[in-house]
């Protein structure tokens, strides 16, 4: 069973290189029209030029495929709905949205400046926001779509000198939690892609071989996936040369101990069984932590849950 894109209209925004280039390659390679948007800066979000854009849709027709550039910022809502609205003009609708762009200001926490701090949350998070807004009434009216955001381990897990772009990252699984669980009435599926691959944000922080074995489009496989029909909803993709995982945010079951004056001293003495990992649960909604910690009170008074 192939998986193949005829008739389907994909955005992937950073496409100009990297992990987005090769992204946007593969979707048109198996039959996606593909709008290819880069707004051509660094890897510190610096200058912009349509080129790298166009390198890319140049690409895609020699190579047979339908394509065109876009050089809008995803941090300007009104460019990026003029890029959608460039998408629907020229094919008719919009099937899969990459939210891929993303830039580095890199350092610790006490160098960084503020103003590092809320460009990356504006590229990465209102980037994705604008992107996903802008699509999501077509998707809402052709009852389809398909979202794909970009995480990070560095957001899943921490990475040092990277507190904007971790903060970022896991914001962006906050999201996807929330819009799969509100897109799925009409076939939108959103999921997370974390990938682990050597591009122009990890040149010169890894050896040579491992670069090589970090090839970016050893992560595609994961984001063809997430983008077909028979994509996934509400799960965080792990990728990364050639291996695939998928992350979890967990709940442990956790213990009850009552609210007297005492509770924080208990608690602190009982922090090895709340921490206990054995049958914990992967919550399908915020509202599963609240009736977990209802019900183990209701027990613990002696009351059965209706």
């Amino acid at each position: 069973m192939s998986i193949d894109f005829k008739g389907r209209v994909a955005i992937v925004t950073g496409a100009g290189g990297g992990l987005g280039k090769q992204h946007a390659l593969a979707l048109a390679a198996r039959g996606a029209k593909v709008l290819v948007n880069d707004l051509g800066g660094d890897v510190h979000g610096v200058g912009g030029s349509v080129s790298a854009a166009q390198a890319v849709v140049d690409e895609i027709r020699a190579a047979g495929g339908e394509a065109m550039a876009n050089g809008a910022s995803v941090t300007d809502y009104e460019a990026v709905k003029a890029m959608v609205q460039q998408a629907v003009d020229a094919w008719g609708r919009v099937d899969i949205l990459v939210n891929n762009a993303g830039i580095l200001r890199d350092k610790s926490f006490a160098k960084m400046e503020l103003a590092d701090f809320k460009l990356v949350m504006d590229v990465h998070v209102m980037g994705a926001v604008h992107c996903t807004k802008a699509v999501w009434p077509l998707m809402q009216a052709q009852n389809y779509g398909r979202i794909v955001m970009t995480t990070s381990s560095s957001g899943l897990y921490g990475n040092f000198g990277q507190a904007n772009y971790g903060a970022a990252k896991m914001a962006l699984a906050g999201l996807m939690q929330t819009l799969s669980i509100e897109g799925e009435k009409h076939h939108i599926r959103v999921n997370c892609l974390a990938p682990t691959a050597a591009t122009r944000m990890t040149e010169g922080l890894m050896p040579e071989a491992v670069l090589q074995a970090l090839d970016p489009s050893a992560v595609v496989p994961a984001m063809l996936v997430m983008a077909s029909e028979d994509a996934p909803n509400r799960t965080i993709i792990c990728a990364g040369a050639g291996s695939f995982e998928v992350a979890h945010i967990t709940l442990t079951q956790g213990v009850h101990l009552g609210t007297g004056p005492d509770t924080a001293e208990r608690l602190a003495a009982a922090m090895a069984q709340v921490t206990d990992r054995q049958g914990e649960l992967v919550p399908r909604s915020g509202s599963e932590q609240g009736a977990l910690e209802v019900g183990k009170a209701m027990k613990a008074h002696g009351h059965s849950q209706a």
